[in-house]
């Protein structure tokens, strides 16, 4: 979709009766009742894939992907329908703080998010970076709620193939070459920590945890500790008893 028809696709959700983004219904907006019910009713949880790789942080998820869920990220991050950042980024600021919680802290302790980057060629094709606009809205949900939040750019992405056909061991082999520290920034991060905040990494969709995994090393081997990454959605092919694990 080029230029011209995004920004069109984002304009004809706010003002125009069109497609929900969940099940292709005719809605007033982004989403049918329904399916917004759905997702509403969706609840964080603890996932994890099946072998996980060494070092991957304890994970959350709001919910499989599958159904409704995948249908919205889908729409959100390869079908330009940016105005479904704003109920995303809120469903992903429940879920950081619910995160958050189940790594032993208490409520309204300071995060810093740090979203997977996208590649310089896939921010161009999204129009923008798909996960830190997320990030950007949870932070401002949290704050919102009393909890202080912040985004921290960790890390850059070098260019790489697109994952999608790759086997676990080839996601794992291309995701610890993908993240460049970024120095200055890694110091930052880590005044906040000794000041009290929490560094948690955020994903859109959590398949074999390589990517977190590597974004977790390169935060580690700045001196910050992970507890905890979070995700929207956990593949169910790889789970573990929840089957929700990616």
């Amino acid at each position: 979709m080029g230029l011209l028809g995004q920004t069109w696709a984002g304009l004809a959700d706010l003002v125009l009766p069109g497609t929900c983004a969940g099940c292709g219904t005719t809605a007033p907006g982004s989403l049918c009742a329904v399916c917004l019910g759905t997702l509403d009713g969706l609840r964080p949880h603890p996932v994890r894939p099946t072998p996980a790789p060494s070092g991957l942080p304890a994970c959350v998820a709001l919910g499989g992907y599958d159904g409704v869920l995948r249908e919205v990220l889908l729409a959100y991050k390869e079908r330009g329908r940016h105005v479904l950042a704003r109920p995303l980024g809120d469903w992903l600021a429940g879920t950081v703080a619910y995160g958050v919680r189940q790594a032993g802290y208490p409520d309204g302790t300071p995060v810093l998010l740090v979203p997977v980057p996208d590649t310089a060629a896939a921010a161009r094709h999204r129009y923008g970076d798909h996960m830190c606009r997320l990030a950007r809205r949870a932070a401002v949900r949290l704050n919102a709620t009393g909890w202080p939040a912040g985004l921290a750019a960790a890390v850059r992405t070098r260019p790489r193939p697109d994952s999608a056909h790759l086997s676990a061991e080839g996601r794992a082999a291309e995701a610890a070459h993908a993240f460049v520290p970024r120095p200055r920034e890694l110091a930052r991060m880590a005044q906040a920590v000794g000041r009290g905040a929490v560094v948690v990494p955020v994903d859109d969709i959590l398949t074999t945890g390589g990517t977190l995994t590597a974004l977790a090393d390169r935060l580690r081997g700045g001196g910050l500790p992970v507890p905890v990454a979070v995700v929207l959605a956990a593949t169910r092919r790889r789970s573990g008893p929840r089957g929700n694990g990616a």
